[in-house]
């Protein structure tokens, strides 16, 4: 009788490389815990470090615990770590930002009244120069809490349809330039304005023109002082569009024909004297 051979059943090796994957959710999951547990005490900038940290696991592959992601790591007494490995107090580190914060708005509140109380005096000088010389009817100001505006009316500046300031009107614009000088640091905007009457002559095209030019030739005389700085002004001219008053009355294209001087703080210059001090 033959004897059959019986051949033992060998057990297959298990495929064990689902451990790997597995290992790094645990990772995954254990470094989860530890924020949550830890969000009770950290301030925002170190979730933010942690946040990170997670980026650059999921991003590259690497572990949440490995020292390639690991961004300066923070302690319960409100420090961190600097590039060299020592200790910086955030604590005292949000004081001294606070506390440059509250400083600049200090000074930028002390400009800005400085600023008003400048435009409140300039407002005087040219009212008491309108009152001496007699122009109550040809020149107003109206001051808000960022400009001053001088209004003059046409007649006192321009002959009808013409741009050039009449000779016994330039000493206006001369005394105004002198004034002016005082306020060095000031945006000045000469505007034309006129009518809805229109307009067409050899010189002239449209009432944009007559606006512009009489803008211009205003600058013009201003600028002879050669204390003003020409970077701070600019003309222009708005024609018929921008009125104060009905053009359908006499009274009321007279109020419309006008030059404006406008004195405005120079926001950027105010920036740049902030961070200068």
């Amino acid at each position: 009788m033959s004897r059959k051979h019986r051949h033992e059943e060998h057990e297959e090796h298990v495929d064990e490389s689902w451990l790997i994957p597995y290992a790094d959710l645990l990772t995954l999951l254990l470094a989860l815990f530890i924020v949550l547990y830890s969000m009770n005490s950290v301030d925002v900038k170190k979730f933010e470090e942690m946040s990170k940290a997670f980026s650059v696991a999921l991003s590259t592959g690497s572990g949440v615990l490995t020292e390639s992601a690991i961004v300066k790591s923070g302690d319960d007494n409100g420090k961190k770590q600097d590039e060299a490995g020592g200790l910086i107090d955030t604590k005292d580190q949000s004081k001294e930002e606070t506390k440059d914060q509250t400083a600049e708005e200090t000074a930028r509140q002390k400009l800005i009244e400085q600023e008003q109380k400048d435009l409140e005096d300039l407002k005087k000088k040219v009212d008491t120069y309108i009152k001496k010389n007699g122009l109550t009817t040809d020149l107003k100001t109206k001051l808000n809490l960022s400009q001053l505006m001088i209004t003059i009316s046409d007649n006192a500046l321009f002959a009808p349809a013409q741009a050039n300031v009449k000779p016994e009107s330039k000493e206006l614009a001369v005394a105004i330039g002198k004034m002016l000088q005082q306020y060095p640091d000031y945006e000045v905007i000469v505007s034309g304005h006129t009518d809805t009457t229109p307009i067409s002559t050899v010189f002239f095209k449209s009432n944009w023109d007559l606006s512009s030019m009489r803008a211009i030739r205003f600058m013009d005389i201003l600028l002879e002082n050669k204390h003003l700085n020409p970077v701070r002004f600019s003309a222009i001219g708005y024609g018929e569009y921008r009125p104060v008053a009905d053009n359908k009355t006499v009274a009321g294209r007279a109020k419309n024909r006008r030059v404006e001087v406008s004195i405005t703080r120079n926001e950027s210059a105010n920036a740049q004297n902030l961070k200068v001090k």
